[in-house]
């Protein structure tokens, strides 16, 4: 009986010991003909604190490093690229950075991949007005013009009119095909759109030429921490849509729409604060898989180091798509590197697409 409990504990230890080096294992496919989509969530916190800056800084070159490694063919990013759009006076505390210097930061960082790989980003609440959309003056196209990714501006299709009629990039599609010849159109939409917006986000989906595509959506505010699509919330502007509505009146009616991805949620140093996922049927019966990811208030909080380096990459082979929650922060370092893959039930976890 000793003998058989000693070999069981044995062989647990040995099975722990190899859980935890395989953990420590360099990032790879599960399959090598698969390819790869890198999700980067709200940047803002990383950004307010020039302390911070270095961690995006990393896991945008741990990207660029692994872009062949990893058939890294796109990497999306969900809005709060900054944390105040138009501060001028940072106090220090909230921020030390104006909102100038954080719009320059987070552009350059990201030029990294710009002749390597597409970026493409969406605004959020805090990309408008001075510190929270006050209104909906933004910096974002001046910082991420259609020039500045090489990759971008081949797949640029459609753009809407901002509030003075002018075609700017806050609403805006993308054409990309997969290694494995998946048509995929990505719908970029503002922080709670206008209805105007809306409609014409309807209206491009639902263009004949897109009824074979799989279309992304890009957008900020979409689901709370219970996986509920967000009714409402407290800002200051009035011609706007969040979460349920954008439902309603987008996804649901849409034949195409399969994935939307979003940000925006987070609580101080809870995981599941700032993660949200279900599936729902569209209108043409396919699933449309809801994925919210965020990792800002991780790491200390508000005003800790801006979300620990958390992304998530994608790994697409045919239908099947394996999600992975990995920090290039933490896995930069021996000492650290067990703490690099998210290892919740929410962490890793699979779906197919339709």
């Amino acid at each position: 009986m000793k003998k058989n409990i000693l070999s069981f504990l044995l062989i647990s230890y040995l099975l722990c010991q190899t859980a935890g080096f395989a953990q420590q294992d360099p990032p790879r496919l599960d399959n090598p003909t698969s390819w790869s989509l890198v999700f980067i969530p709200d940047t803002q916190s990383y950004m307010k604190f020039k302390r911070n800056q270095p961690i995006l800084d990393l896991m945008v070159n741990w990207v660029d490093e692994h872009i062949d490694a990893l058939n890294i063919k796109l990497v999306v990013q969900v809005g709060d690229l900054v944390e105040q759009n138009g501060l001028v006076n940072p106090d220090g505390l909230v921020a030390n950075q104006t909102g100038t210097q954080q719009w320059k930061a987070v552009a350059n960082f990201f030029s990294t991949l710009d002749k390597k790989v597409p970026v493409i980003a969406t605004t959020g609440n805090h990309d408008f007005g001075i510190v929270n959309v006050e209104n909906r003056e933004t910096a974002y196209n001046e910082y991420f013009p259609i020039e500045k990714n090489h990759f971008n501006q081949q797949m640029i299709r459609d753009v809407a009119l901002d509030e003075t009629g002018m075609p700017t990039l806050i609403n805006a599609t993308y054409e990309f095909v997969s290694p494995e010849g998946r048509k995929f159109l990505i719908l970029v939409l503002e922080f709670a759109p206008r209805e105007a917006s809306l409609q014409w986000a309807i209206q491009t989906v639902n263009k004949e030429a897109y009824q074979d595509h799989t279309v992304i959506l890009l957008a900020h505010s979409y689901l709370n921490r219970d996986s509920e699509h967000i009714e409402v919330e407290g800002y200051p502007i009035t011609d706007r849509n969040y979460g349920k509505a954008i439902w309603e009146k987008l996804v649901r009616p849409s034949k195409n729409i399969q994935l939307v991805f979003s940000g925006h949620i987070g609580a101080p140093d809870d995981k599941a604060g700032h993660v949200g996922f279900r599936t729902d049927l569209n209108a043409g019966g396919k699933k449309v898989h809801q994925m919210t990811f965020n990792a800002q208030a991780l790491g200390g909080g508000w005003h800790g180091n801006g979300g620990d380096g958390w992304l998530r990459w994608l790994e697409f082979q045919g239908n099947k798509v394996s999600v992975k929650t990995f920090s290039p922060f933490f896995h930069i370092s021996p000492s650290t590197r067990h703490l690099a893959w998210g290892t919740e039930e929410f962490a890793p976890f699979s779906f197919d697409l339709d």
